[in-house]
C-alpha cells in the first residue's frame, strides 16, 4: 500500500494526495507464425492406367477408366510464445497532480 499524507506539510490528512512512479506504461506483444515453404510434394507417380494393347485385326476399343489423385498437405506455423514486459524501471520520479 502506498503512503498518503498531506503534502502542504499542515497535518491535515482529510485532504490526502497519492504519489506514484515506477509505471511501466502498456506492453504489447504477438506471437506470429510467420511464412512457411514447403518443398517438392511426391504424391505418387501419376501414372494414371497403363494399358497394353497387342496385334489387333479389326475395330478395337480401349478404355483406361477413371483416375484420381488426392493429396492433403496440412500445415501450421505456430508462433510460439509472446512475453511482454512493462517494468517501471529506476530513478523515476514521483509526483501529484
Amino acid at each position: 500500500m502506498g503512503l498518503i499524507r498531506d503534502f502542504l506539510g499542515s497535518g491535515d490528512t482529510s485532504n490526502t494526495e497519492v504519489a506514484s512512479s515506477g509505471n511501466g506504461g502498456v506492453a504489447t506483444s504477438s506471437a506470429n507464425g510467420g511464412a512457411v515453404s514447403l518443398g517438392d510434394v511426391n504424391s505418387g507417380g501419376n501414372a494414371g492406367n497403363a494399358i497394353g494393347v497387342g496385334d489387333t485385326v479389326g475395330s478395337v476399343g480401349v478404355d483406361g477408366g477413371s483416375v484420381a489423385n488426392v493429396t492433403d498437405i496440412g500445415v501450421t506455423a505456430n508462433g510460439g510464445t509472446a512475453i511482454s514486459d512493462a517494468s517501471g524501471g529506476n530513478y523515476n520520479l514521483a509526483f501529484v497532480s
